[in-house]
């Protein structure tokens, strides 16, 4: 067999590849970007990025409260300093982005200021991409293992409903300043929602 023989036929291999690649993925629905330095969070309505070169890590099953469907946390000092969750199906009666919204914004508790609500489109099923984002502030009680009463924080809440109507809620809170707007865009831009 020739060089150019053998060429061609890797060639070959290669773009049969592409192409079955593309046919699996272009078929259903992509996936999104996640930074190179980052866990995934992985659940049955969803997945999303969290920044595991800051500290971030996912923390197990037994461990997480019963509401969420998947945690990562920073912890320093033995205390929580950052958390990105994932609740799934937490209010009844909801059919859309906007709907859910408004009941994940009740969630974010009193003491916050809104920041910002804006409408988002999310990267995955084309019949659930529609979300909005919630961007706040607030202070840390100081309970449960949060910094110290007072400590300036930030969030961002992005809800909707998945392809099969579950509404989901996806969190990052954080000691304000410890991520950046770049953290916290990258955070939006890893969810792909099933």
């Amino acid at each position: 067999m020739t060089t150019t023989t053998k060429m061609s036929r890797a060639i070959g291999a290669v773009t049969a590849a592409a192409i079955g690649l593309t046919l699996l993925t272009g078929c259903g629905d992509e996936a999104a970007s996640v930074p190179e330095d980052w866990g995934t969070l992985d659940t049955k309505s969803l997945s999303v990025g969290y920044p595991e070169k800051k500290g971030y890590k996912e923390q197990p099953a037994a461990e997480r409260a019963k509401a969420n469907a998947a945690v990562a946390l920073k912890e320093e000092g033995g205390l929580r300093t950052g958390m990105v969750s994932v609740q799934l199906d937490f209010a009844t009666g909801v059919d859309d982005a906007g709907e859910a919204a408004a009941a994940a914004g009740a969630g974010i508790g009193l003491g916050t200021t809104r920041k910002e609500t804006t409408d988002v489109r999310l990267t995955g099923a084309e019949s659930a991409r529609d979300a909005r984002r919630i961007d706040y502030e607030f202070t840390s009680s100081g309970k449960d293992r949060t910094p110290a009463q007072g400590t300036p924080m930030t969030g961002v809440v992005i809800a909707g409903v998945d392809s099969k109507h579950v509404p989901f809620a996806v969190r990052i809170n954080a000691v304000k300043g410890s991520l950046s707007r770049q953290d916290l865009d990258a955070f939006v831009e890893s969810i792909t929602v099933k």
